[in-house]
């Protein structure tokens, strides 16, 4: 099993990182004054994570860090790239010499607000910026991601992507973020306490089948309705939890990974090397391996027909069951 560094105190290699998972405090956020609170701690907690891990490269917070899980579309507690809210995050890595990965509920033009993971380095410069792809419907609101899942240099080179919570449930995120290079995968969550156990079966395969690192936490502790599970978890690409969280309100957990750790296997590896050989099956017997598309599935969505079989059976197909109201919008990439 790959080390951790003792839990990101200490770096093995100059080609190491460390990672911070900070499983911060759920609030209830409905006003701007509450949003600003929810802003403040989190800066606060940016502090934290470099005064008690003084190797740490990055920081990650989880998905609704400062709007919690009130899924509130008010208008007066959204947010942009160019707002404060932004902004404090820019000053507070940047006056802390860390990395760190934040979440904002998003202004939208086209309709419901965006959900939104961005990542600023340790100048204060934005270097990522991401929309989720899948919301947890039928009780997330905001419109889907239309930015694809890019990837960024992070801390020392290494390449990461970022996506968020439901998103890691579909095997084809975690493959397009290997497949793009990333051999960080960051995901971030809201999540509570029933998906505890999906939470690890999901962060432990697209760790193994992508050869993978994957970095995963979760908000913690209780707004009064709602309790967040934090479980931040670490995992190698052989799929091995390395570094295993709890349910602890801003508790911080470090981990070393080592740039090229993930390049290696993929390059190295014959058995299970499952990134390469999903695109070429069978070399041993055909030359190269065939390499076209078997799968009705992936040719039905690229032509959009995508339709499952029984779909017409099934029940819940918006958000009215949530109390939101049935959409009439259509998607737009732009």
């Amino acid at each position: 099993m790959s080390g951790s560094g003792l839990g990101g105190l200490n770096k093995s290699s100059p080609d190491s990182i460390v990672i911070g998972l900070c499983q911060s405090q759920l609030f209830d956020v409905r006003t701007p004054e509450q949003l600003k609170h929810a802003v403040d701690h989190v800066c606060n907690l940016v502090g934290k994570a470099r005064r008690s891990y003084a190797l740490m490269d990055f920081i990650v917070f989880p998905e609704y860090c400062i709007h919690g899980l009130t899924m509130s579309t008010d208008d007066s507690i959204m947010c942009t790239l160019e707002g404060p809210e932004v902004q404090a995050f820019k000053r507070a890595c940047k006056s802390n010499t860390i990395w760190g990965c934040f979440s904002i509920m998003e202004r939208n033009e086209l309709g419901m607000p965006w959900n939104t993971g961005i990542v600023i380095n340790a100048e204060g410069e934005l270097v990522n910026y991401y929309r989720k792809m899948h919301p947890w419907i039928p009780v997330e609101p905001w419109y889907p991601g239309n930015r694809g899942i890019p990837t960024f240099a992070g801390p020392n080179g290494i390449t990461m992507a970022h996506i968020i919570c439901h998103d890691g449930q579909f095997p084809e995120m975690a493959h397009e973020c290997a497949y793009l290079g990333a051999e960080v995968m960051i995901r971030t969550a809201g999540y509570t306490s029933p998906i505890k156990n999906s939470w690890e079966i999901t962060n432990r395969s697209n760790s193994f089948t992508n050869l993978m690192w994957t970095c995963s936490v979760a908000l913690a502790g209780s707004d009064g309705t709602f309790n967040s599970m934090g479980e931040a978890m670490f995992c190698n690409p052989e799929g091995e939890v390395v570094r295993h969280g709890n349910g602890n309100a801003d508790e911080i957990f470090a981990c070393e990974i080592r740039r090229g750790d993930a390049l290696e296997k993929r390059r190295l590896w014959g058995v299970e090397n499952n990134l390469y050989q999903f695109g070429h099956r069978g070399y041993s017997a055909v030359a190269g391996g065939a390499t076209d598309c078997p799968y009705t599935y992936m040719r039905d969505l690229v032509a959009g027909k995508y339709r499952q079989h029984g779909e017409e059976n099934v029940v819940v197909v918006d958000g009215t069951s949530c109390g939101i109201a049935k959409p009439t919008a259509k998607y737009e990439t732009n």
